[in-house]
């Protein structure tokens, strides 16, 4: 196999089932949602050489190569939380420049919702949080998010009022998508008067617990002229790994995105003013804050205030998860897989009721660990 010339593009993505499933197992949903993203791409199962799959959906990437009938020559299950699937197509994209495989299949599923369960551990908790942090009673991962939230509280005079905001545009924007799991209309004082999880974060300031999951195909430009629809161009990327404990986090109020951002908007050769859409890991409200501050949409400590609905919600000028996101749309346990789905039916055009108008270039940035301790950022472009 000869490297690829003239770009790395997005071929084909797909959701898997969504919301509560009952009649699937995670590998029947992945295998759905595989061969839905392959026919978009113009593909079948027999024309997958390379597949990344994260662990952390319980399914062993052999066993999904297994359970699909495929002898993949590159695989990758590299675990760095939630955002591990912008990870995955850097990697993805890596490995086909390389010529080390030309067509990538990415895929995960979680049916955490209805096991009830988002951990495969049995038994006592042997990793680091578990031995050092669990024993002072602190909740993974909402207790450090609480905290992160109150030291940006404290330091930039962020206010519940507007995290509840992120919350409200995230609830417009799932009004007008049919797949949403909450679609209610939602206000701030609704959200600030929804119980306490861990203060300042109230439930509604908390991503949804649902089933989920989805599939992305990353190959060549020649095998991406086969696509069904129009293929989206990966323009850049960057990741970055500062910790895993929140006792070990730098600086509770800025995030690895501030460098794997600049790494990608470098390698695309563009800047956050750019882009026509925006998609934000929203597992927090305070999340989307801290991450529009960090991938320079806005100053260190302003994002509260730029956050508002006017402006990320249905109309505004800079459109934040136009699917409802993970506090309205869908949270499988990992989001960052269906934030990459949303991005590329936004640059097709094909996004419907919430369709963003014409937009070209596109931000995708996924975070991982229990506490902003790894970022993978994309820029994706319409042509």
């Amino acid at each position: 196999m000869t490297s690829s010339a003239g770009g790395v593009f997005i071929a084909g993505v797909a959701e898997a089932p969504l919301g509560k499933v009952a009649d699937q197992t995670e590998l029947s949903m992945i295998a759905l949602a595989c061969r839905e993203a392959l026919d978009e791409a113009g593909m079948t199962l027999r024309d997958v050489d390379g597949l990344f799959v994260s662990v952390s959906g319980r399914q062993p990437v052999a066993e999904v190569a297994e359970y699909l009938g495929i002898e993949p020559s590159y695989v990758d299950s590299t675990d760095i939380g939630g955002g591990s699937f912008e990870a995955y197509v850097h990697h993805a994209f890596a490995a086909v420049r390389a010529g080390r495989c030309e067509v990538a299949l990415i895929a995960y599923a979680s049916r955490q919702r209805s096991l009830r369960s988002r951990s495969g551990n049995v038994g006592r908790d042997r990793s680091l949080s578990g031995q050092f942090e669990a024993p002072y009673g602190l909740p993974r991962p909402i207790g450090n998010y609480a905290l992160i939230a109150a030291r940006h509280m404290h330091q930039y005079g962020t206010t519940a009022e507007q995290m509840a905001g992120v919350a409200v545009a995230a609830r417009a924007w799932a009004a007008t998508n049919p797949k949403a799991w909450a679609r209610t209309p939602l206000t701030r004082g609704q959200v600030m008067d929804s119980p306490y999880v861990a203060e300042p974060l109230h439930a509604l300031d908390c991503c949804l617990v649902t089933d989920g999951g989805g599939a992305v195909v990353v190959t060549t430009a020649a095998r991406a002229r086969d696509a069904r629809k129009s293929a989206v161009r990966v323009l850049g990327m960057g990741e970055k790994v500062t910790h895993w404990m929140v006792s070990q986090i730098p600086d509770p109020t800025i995030t690895p995105g501030v460098e794997s951002a600049r790494r990608a908007y470098g390698m695309a050769g563009v800047a956050p003013d750019d882009m026509d859409l925006v998609l934000l890991y929203d597992n927090f409200t305070i999340a989307v804050i801290m991450q529009l501050e960090d991938l320079g949409f806005c100053r260190k400590g302003e994002g509260g205030a730029f956050a508002s609905p006017e402006r990320i919600g249905p109309g505004g000028m800079l459109p934040v998860n136009p699917m409802g996101g993970g506090l309205s749309y869908n949270h499988p346990g990992m989001l960052g897989l269906l934030l990459i789905v949303e991005a590329v039916r936004q640059l097709r055009g094909e996004a419907g009721l919430r369709q963003v108008t014409e937009p070209e270039l596109a931000v995708v940035h996924g975070i991982g660990g229990a506490c902003f301790g790894s970022a993978a950022t994309l820029v994706l472009g319409s042509n």
